[in-house]
């Protein structure tokens, strides 16, 4: 048998940041941390759909230390706020799950391409402001949640908001590329540090990101088919949400892993999280370094808690 949630450890003093927890993958994850004892902190865009969250999570486990904080990934200014908010508190486990797929073409309040913006800056900027906190936590974890769909195109660094030519699936592609690149570069700067950041990937998860790219696309028959699809063939969130749980949780996670279903297969997870097949290309250390300081300038946020390690 495979690792389960029944193998996360204690987690009494520890605080964990989710992103996107109000549903799906991050409402799932957000649980089972508190209920292994950690302090949750339920990072979400919406208020009414983070309360209406925060209050479940609340009912099914009632012992747990959570709170609602809100952050929109699509606005630098709710990032850094997020952030300056955030202060001097513990920070132990940070899961960079919000994210968004194949959604018609639009542009973040600070005008990047809505799914680079969303799911690759607004997560670095995160990461980047938050990582003082890290560092100051022995044995602290970044993991930032992928996709195999990365296989569906390497980044462009001469075009990384889609100016040229957007394609949805392509832009979700290399995001989901621009989040591993991420996280090689930064494994790479917490080289001899008591942080690891890892990556992971859900496999086909059960949860409202399939349709809502259709919905607002104004797709009403490509929101059925994936609603079908998810239905018939996908997991349910609580196994979709084990890879993030292993990698934020699991003792001896190496840095720069990439974590997923070991077997994929219609509603099941056989054997665990394993390490699935990765592109060579997220591993490129000239590619990652580029994109890094892409995202410093376009962000403004330049990691000056990391700087000894560039």
């Amino acid at each position: 048998m495979g690792w389960t949630v029944r193998d996360i450890p204690d987690l009494k003093g520890r605080t964990a940041v989710v992103t996107g927890a109000n549903s799906g993958l991050g409402f799932v994850t957000a649980r089972e941390l508190a209920r292994r004892g950690a302090r949750v902190v339920l990072a979400c865009h919406s208020q009414q759909r983070g309360q209406a969250a925060l209050e479940r999570l609340l009912d099914e486990v009632p012992e747990a230390r959570a709170e609602l904080k809100l952050l929109d990934l699509a606005d630098l200014a709710s990032v850094r706020s997020f952030a300056a908010d955030w202060g001097e508190r513990r920070l132990d486990l940070l899961i960079n799950n919000a994210g968004l797929m194949a959604v018609p073409h639009a542009r973040t309040a600070d005008g990047f391409e809505m799914q680079f913006g969303v799911n690759h800056l607004g997560h670095f900027a995160l990461t980047g402001l938050l990582v003082h906190r890290l560092l100051a936590s022995p044995g602290a974890r970044v993991v930032t949640v992928s996709s195999l769909l990365h296989l569906l195109a390497n980044i462009d660094l001469d075009d990384l908001n889609s100016q040229r030519r957007y394609r949805r699936w392509v832009a979700y592609g290399r995001s989901k590329t621009a989040n591993l690149l991420f996280t090689h570069e930064l494994a790479r700067r917490l080289r001899g540090r008591q942080v690891v950041a890892a990556a992971v990937h859900p496999g086909y998860a059960d949860t409202a990101l399939h349709t809502r790219g259709a919905r607002l696309a104004g797709s009403a028959w490509q929101e059925r088919l994936a609603a079908l699809g998810s239905r018939l063939l996908a997991a349910p969130p609580e196994i979709g949400a084990t890879p993030s749980l292993y990698a934020a949780t699991a003792p001896r996670v190496s840095p720069d892993s990439f974590t997923g279903p070991s077997v994929l297969g219609a509603r099941t997870l056989r054997g665990g999280p394993g390490g699935p097949w990765r592109a060579p290309w997220t591993r490129n250390d000239v590619t990652a370094a580029r994109l890094w300081h892409a995202s410093e300038e376009l962000t403004g946020v330049y990691w000056d808690a990391l700087k000894s390690a560039d």
